[in-house]
Parts: structure tokens; C-alpha cells; sequence
């Protein structure tokens, strides 16, 4: 497998990917503090209470904000990926292996760090991916 040098197309592939990531965390969270019928229904579904909305909402935005930030793009893939391995967890209880919405926290996983490697050289050495 080749180098994944830092070119113009690579950063900007990064940083699309992580746009991705900040724009769905960003709707995930607003959603929570709206709380629609959807949302009332995987929160039942998932054995959550209704009552955690505001702070599974401000988790998820506080996630969001420190990604898309510079000076915190690190903690926050962290956070998020903790985050996501939760939800990926919460279906796993449920028996829902395999399920659209682990699918869906998989690949957003997946958007969190890959958009951060492709935009952010000083990961390289840590994940190389040449043989």
C-alpha cells in the first residue's frame, strides 16, 4: 500500500470526512434537545429514559465542538469514538448485531479518524498504513 502523503486532495477528502462527522453529530444532538417521536421511540427501544435527552444532546454536541476545533480535534475523534463504541454497545445489548444504526456508528467512527488522518500528518507515524 502507498504513502498517504499530505496533498491538496487528500486534505481536503480529510476534511470533508470530518465535516460529515461534525454536520451528523451536530443534528444528532440538536434532535435530542427536540426530541421528536424518532427520537422517543430508539430512546424507549434502547431501554433509555426520555429524561436523558438534554445530556446525550449536549454529549453529542460537546463532541462535535471539540472535533471540529484545531486546538481539540484529538480529544474530541477520542470522545467521539467513545461515544459511538456506546451506542454500538447499547444495540449489542439489544441483540440488534449488525443493525443500521451500528452500521451507521461504525462508519462515522471510521469518517472520525480517517478524516482526521488524511487532514492531520503527525498521525502517520502513529497508524501507518504503508507495508
Amino acid at each position: 500500500m502507498p504513502d498517504i502523503s499530505q496533498t491538496p486532495r487528500t486534505l481536503w477528502i480529510g476534511r470533508a470526512a470530518s465535516a460529515l462527522v461534525v454536520i451528523a453529530l451536530l443534528l444528532d444532538g440538536a434532535s435530542q434537545f427536540l426530541a421528536p417521536a424518532s427520537i422517543a421511540t430508539m430512546m424507549q427501544e434502547t431501554g433509555f429514559d426520555m429524561a436523558l435527552t438534554p445530556a446525550l444532546g449536549s454529549i453529542m454536541l460537546g463532541c462535535a465542538i471539540l472535533y471540529a476545533l484545531p486546538a481539540t480535534r484529538f480529544l474530541g475523534a477520542i470522545l467521539v469514538t467513545g461515544f459511538l463504541g456506546g451506542a454500538i454497545c447499547a444495540h449489542f445489548r439489544l441483540g440488534e448485531i449488525g443493525s443500521a444504526p451500528q452500521i451507521a456508528s461504525l462508519l462515522l467512527g471510521a469518517l472520525t479518524w480517517g478524516g482526521l488522518y488524511l487532514r492531520d500528518p503527525r498521525l502517520h507515524p502513529l497508524l501507518p498504513l504503508t507495508r
